[in-house]
């Protein structure tokens, strides 16, 4: 339809044109192209990324690149090794950060939590998307009874507290008359928690191509719902999905940080961010940095995650009007 109108749009222009004497055909012909131009730098400008988009970028590259070489680079301790020198130790040369009550560089303590709780962000979404996104798919483009009963078993599951269904599902996969939780267990209740609500993000994109003329197209030549599916639909509803998905990392990763503050994340001494927050809150008369830089990094990540979600999500929405 969009591009049958840009046809008609060009076609009437052209008549319009020669229905006009030379000086006035030239004209028109000028105020046309302007307000075309003008359209056209408007699309240019609503499609730039910006620079906020590459800072955020930045961020979470280098963030992620300390995390993950963490266990070779010089200037990153052990984050359990206890120093002398770092026992409560203010912002310095030597400890970035600072350290801790019993002597822990807080700088490396602060980059190996990054490790824990961008993996349980990431994975956690992924497995979300997978799951979720599945079901939203096959809801949104069957409809019907299925999608009732889908939708049905998400807004049962969305009904529940999420601290409270938190709580429970750590308290039944932790070992026995203990809370003491894994990376694998807040991850795998994290997922279950971020299901429902993927879920549903999927079908609603899902519909908004369900019944499209290329769709309708497909049906019409005879393609099977598995090919449509995986050909029309789905290339359509990753770019979409992926952007918002930046977002739903840092919702896991407040998520953590809030299982952290009621003991059902990952037990010390590993280091997450959520517990290196916790663990600096009774002392931040003293030595607000325990607390105040997990919480800041936590932060620009957090407001990086987010604001680039953002960005590519209004860069795909402009892209799919153009399409």
């Amino acid at each position: 339809r969009e591009r049958i109108g840009e046809v008609v749009h060009h076609l009437a222009r052209a008549l319009c044109l020669e229905a006009l004497d030379q000086p006035h055909r030239a004209l028109a012909r000028a105020g046309l192209d302007a307000l075309t131009a003008g359209d056209t730098d408007a699309e240019r400008d609503v499609k730039k990324l910006g620079f906020g988009f590459w800072l955020a970028v930045g961020w979470l590259v280098l963030l992620i690149t300390l995390a993950v070489l963490a266990p070779v680079l010089p200037f990153i301790d052990d984050p359990n090794l206890s120093q002398a020198d770092a026992l409560e130790a203010s912002p310095s040369a030597e400890h970035w950060f600072g350290g801790d009550d019993i002597g822990r560089d807080v700088f490396s303590r602060v980059i190996w939590g990054a490790r824990v709780s961008l993996f349980i962000g990431v994975a956690a979404v992924t497995f979300g998307f997978v799951i979720g996104g599945t079901l939203g798919l096959t809801a949104g483009f069957f409809q019907g009874r299925y999608e009732r009963v889908v939708i049905g078993a998400m807004d049962i599951m969305l009904a529940f507290p999420a601290l409270v269904l938190a709580l429970a599902l750590v308290t039944f996969l932790s070992e026995p008359g203990t809370q003491n939780a894994t990376v694998g267990t807040v991850t795998l209740v994290l997922t279950i928690l971020a299901v429902p609500a993927l879920a549903r993000i999927t079908r609603a994109a899902t519909l908004t191509f369900a019944q499209r003329e290329f769709v309708t197209a497909s049906r019409a030549l005879g393609a099977r719902n598995s090919r449509i599916i995986a050909r029309e639909i789905l290339p359509n509803v990753l770019p979409p999905m992926a952007a918002f998905a930046l977002i739903a990392i840092a919702i896991v990763i407040v998520a953590e940080g809030a299982l952290s503050f009621l003991g059902l994340s990952v037990a010390s001494p590993t280091a997450t961010w959520g517990n290196l927050i916790e663990q600096g809150r009774n002392s931040l008369d003293d030595t607000p940095w325990i607390s105040l830089f997990p919480c800041g990094v936590m932060f620009l990540t957090l407001l990086s995650f987010n604001y680039v979600g953002d960005q590519l999500r209004r860069y795909f929405d402009v892209k799919e009007i153009n399409v």
